[in-house]
């Protein structure tokens, strides 16, 4: 899958590389029987403006991002099995470790670079 780092504006200090999920399978597929992702690393989703917690091992944390790429929710710390989160503003999500939003400092209105 592609790679990209991501940072967002007037916040410099923030750094993530992102796995993008963009065919079908691949955003279908998620995180779904895979370990964790390590600190500082997450998976994009492209159009799609909800998740489930299927077949996952951990939690995550879920952010979402409207068409212009700015955050218009966290969902922290979404629990493996049973959880389901989604966002009818939103047009993709990036899913992470759990506590990594806070850790980074990620905040609605924030935008991608």
């Amino acid at each position: 899958m592609k790679q990209e780092v991501w940072s967002f504006e007037n916040h410099p200090e923030i750094s993530i590389s992102v796995e993008m999920a963009v065919s079908w399978w691949a955003r279908f597929k998620g995180l779904m029987l895979r370990a964790p992702l390590p600190s500082g690393e997450g998976l994009f989703l492209r159009s799609t403006n909800s998740i489930h917690m299927c077949f996952m091992w951990f939690a995550i944390d879920a952010v979402y991002f409207d068409s212009s790429m700015t955050i218009v929710k966290i969902v922290p710390r979404l629990r493996p099995w049973i959880g389901f989160s989604a966002c009818l503003k939103a047009s993709s999500v990036l899913e992470m470790k759990a506590g990594e939003a806070a850790r980074l400092g990620l905040a609605i209105g924030m935008r991608k670079l």
